[in-house]
C-alpha cells in the first residue's frame, strides 16, 4: 500500500520551516522598501555575484538564499519548503534540517559560480581572440553566438553596428568595438543569483529519498510518488541547463548543484549513522 502525503496546514510548521518563511518574507519586503526609501538595491548588494564582478562579496554565498526577484519567486519557494521541508524538520529534528538547508544552499551557489566560470571563461578566450583581429563581421559573429539576447535589440549596440556597416574603414570603430565587448561581459558578470531554490530543490531531493513512495498531489489534484517527481524536476532542470536558450534567467545548474550537496550529504548521514534520520 502506498503511502499518502497532502499538505496539513500551517498549523503544524516545525520552527525551522517557519522562521525561514518568515526571514525569507521579510527579505522580500525589505527589497523592495529599501529602494524605495534609501535608494539601497539589496539585490545587488545581497544576490550573488561572479567572483570577477566588482559587485562580488564572500557573504553572498549565504545572503542569495533570502533574496528573491518577485512575489511568485519567494511564493513558489516558500511553498515548496513548507510543503516538503515541515515533515523532514519534523524527522530529522530542526538542528539537522537547518544544517541541510545552508549546505545545499550554499552548494548550489558553488556549482553556479562554476558553471558561470565554465561559460565566462569561454567568452574570454573568444573576446581574446577577437581582439588580434577586430572586424565587423567577427564583432557580430562574436556578439550572436555569445550574447543573442543583445542581437538585433533595438539599443546602443545594434546602432553601433549599424554604423560600422554604413562606414566599415572608418577609424575606431574596431577598438569600440572592443570597449562594447568588455562592457558585455561586465555585464555578465554582475548579473546576480537569488532565491532559495537551490536550497528548495535539495529539500526536495531528500524528500524523495527519505519517502519515494509517498503520494504528492501536483496542483491538489494529481498523485505522482515523491521518487518520480524528483527524478522528473532533475531531468528538467538538466535539460534546461544545457539547452541554455536565450532569455531563459533561471539558475537550472544551481538547482541541481543543491540536489547534489543534498544526495551526497544524506549519503554521508548515512553511512555515518546507518539511516537518514
Amino acid at each position: 500500500m502506498s503511502q499518502q502525503y497532502s499538505p496539513a496546514g500551517f498549523t503544524l510548521l516545525p520552527p525551522v520551516v517557519k522562521n525561514l518563511l518568515i526571514i525569507n518574507g521579510l527579505f522580500y519586503l525589505a527589497t523592495l522598501s529599501f529602494e524605495t526609501a534609501f535608494g539601497i538595491d539589496l539585490v545587488n548588494l545581497l544576490g550573488l555575484h561572479y567572483f570577477q564582478s566588482d559587485l562580488f562579496r564572500p557573504y553572498q554565498f549565504v545572503t542569495y538564499m533570502f533574496i528573491h526577484g518577485s512575489p511568485s519567486h519567494v511564493i513558489m519557494n516558500m511553498f515548496a519548503l513548507w510543503m516538503f521541508g515541515y515533515l523532514l524538520e519534523n524527522v530529522w529534528g530542526s538542528k539537522r534540517f537547518l544544517t541541510y538547508y545552508m549546505i545545499t544552499g550554499i552548494g548550489a551557489a558553488i556549482v553556479q559560480i562554476f558553471v558561470s566560470w565554465l561559460d565566462i571563461s569561454s567568452v574570454q578566450a573568444a573576446a581574446q581572440t577577437y581582439s588580434a583581429n577586430p572586424t565587423l563581421d567577427g564583432f557580430i559573429g562574436f556578439v550572436r553566438q555569445h550574447y543573442p539576447a543583445y542581437y538585433e535589440r533595438e539599443g546602443t549596440l545594434m546602432s553601433f553596428i549599424n554604423e560600422w556597416t554604413l562606414a566599415k574603414n572608418a577609424p575606431g570603430y574596431a577598438s569600440q568595438s572592443l570597449e562594447y565587448i568588455n562592457q558585455l561581459i561586465k555585464l555578465q558578470m554582475d548579473v546576480p543569483t537569488v532565491g532559495a531554490s537551490g536550497a528548495v530543490y535539495g529539500i526536495l531531493l531528500a524528500f524523495g529519498m527519505m519517502f519515494p513512495n509517498m503520494l504528492v498531489y501536483v496542483y491538489f489534484l494529481f498523485p505522482i510518488k515523491a521518487k518520480w517527481i524528483v527524478i522528473l524536476y532533475g531531468a528538467l532542470e538538466l535539460f534546461s541547463g544545457i539547452s541554455n536558450n536565450p532569455g531563459d534567467d533561471i539558475a537550472h545548474f544551481a538547482h541541481l548543484g543543491g540536489m547534489v550537496f543534498g544526495f551526497f550529504l544524506i549519503i554521508y548521514w548515512r553511512k555515518k549513522t546507518g539511516s537518514f534520520s
